[in-house]
């Protein structure tokens, strides 16, 4: 027997299922926020600034 389905309900599904996508493909265009790019810029330069900081000089120089 065939399974009964609701014709709007099934059109909502197939709406949300393409907006979705699209969703999908506009963030993976757009990328990271500003914001986020500066967090993590910031977390590398301080990551380098300390390994920096920890480096011991050459005792033959």
């Amino acid at each position: 027997m065939a399974e009964i389905i609701n014709f709007k309900t099934a059109s909502k599904q197939l709406d949300r299922t393409k907006k979705r996508a699209q969703g999908t493909e506009n963030a993976a265009r757009s990328g990271r926020t500003k914001a986020l790019r500066k967090l993590e810029e910031a977390a590398r330069r301080k990551a380098r600034d300390t390994l920096d900081a920890h480096r011991m000089e050459d005792p033959d120089a």
